[in-house]
């Protein structure tokens, strides 16, 4: 079996995954027009490949994201693991309540009458977990994550977390986790929430490798499943050029030359930087599974090609005897 379709269990839950997960934010039509039967076709293609696991939110496309997936995923007739999120609400725009995020403007081909507002509130999260089961035409939600609670977390785990137990509890959902960007919030999730998976974005990277300084531990303590995205760090370590970018801002001229003396390393070892980039999380033990998005079938294959490329151990010592690269702490 391909690396990339390999199962494994999350660790509290009766649900395996895939290695390599599918991550929808491009299909909602994330900076880019993505046609529905595109959409479909990458969805599908994924399911062919062996691939188990989806991740989306009401977030992405405003809706379009859950739709196409689930729309997807019930004509393929196979088994699969969703995750989608809670924190966020589609609200009809009035003048009250126009978007108070101005990134959330990244996405085409939304619905022009709909607005996303945090809403961390026990109405919020049900009436949001309501509506992904009817956008996503599933009985119930394998993952629920908490979405971009890192600069909320105490609302997250004072109003959000009892609802989600519940909702546990009762079988609507069968884990609960946060989908976060930075450690510390992180941390301090894992630490007060009883937490089924955490999915980070960015902080386990060729780039950055901070989840592993104490996030890791904290999770491998509650035996807590880890899924990593954002290996690319927002693009820099797919083409690390003048203007590529870190974390979605443009990236720092330190960050770009790094990015470069790594990818030069790995080509001594006639190895892309984006292989190194979408294995690198899983060679910590902590780490569950890696999610990365795409918008077509052919990003799709050269990902799980990428996934899939056998890199020899002595590429990852160069790395990490480069100092390029910190060493993996167990």
């Amino acid at each position: 079996m391909a690396r990339h379709s390999e199962l494994v269990k999350i660790p509290r839950i009766d649900r395996y995954i895939t290695k390599l997960a599918l991550g929808t934010a491009p299909l909602g039509g994330l900076f880019t027009s993505v046609a529905e039967s595109d959409a479909e076709s990458t969805i599908l293609t994924a399911v062919d490949a062996g691939i188990k696991y989806f991740d989306t939110a009401p977030l992405y496309g405003y809706g379009n994201a859950e739709r196409r997936l689930g729309s997807a995923l019930n004509k393929s007739g196979k088994e699969f693991v969703i995750s989608t999120k809670v924190g966020r609400v589609l609200d009809k725009i009035t003048p009250e309540n126009k978007s108070e995020d101005d990134s959330l403007g990244s996405y085409v081909d939304v619905d022009p009458t709909l607005t996303p507002i945090f809403d961390f509130s026990r109405e919020g999260i049900l009436r949001s977990i309501e509506e992904s089961l009817a956008r996503l035409k599933i009985p119930a939600i394998d993952i629920a994550y908490i979405h971009d609670a890192d600069d909320r977390i105490g609302e997250a785990i004072e109003k959000s977390y009892p609802v989600l137990d519940e909702l546990r509890t009762q079988g609507v959902i069968k884990g609960i986790g946060v989908g976060m960007n930075y450690c510390a919030p992180s941390i301090k999730a894992v630490k007060e929430m009883d937490l089924d998976i955490i999915l980070i974005a960015g902080r386990f990277s060729l780039l950055d490798q901070s989840a592993q300084e104490q996030l890791f531990k904290e999770c491998k303590k509650k035996n807590t499943g880890v899924v990593i995205g954002g290996v690319y760090n927002s693009g820099i370590l797919a083409n690390p050029v003048a203007g590529a970018t870190y974390d979605y801002a443009p990236a720092s001229d330190e960050l770009i030359k790094k990015a470069q003396q790594i990818k030069k390393l790995l080509e001594d070892f006639h190895v892309p930087l984006t292989a190194a980039a979408i294995q690198f999380p899983l060679r910590h033990p902590a780490v569950t599974a890696v999610l990365t998005g795409s918008r077509t079938v052919k990003e799709l294959t050269a990902n799980i090609a990428d996934f899939d490329r056998e890199i020899p151990s002595a590429v990852w010592d160069a790395l990490e005897e480069s100092g390029l690269v910190n060493r993996i702490e167990l």
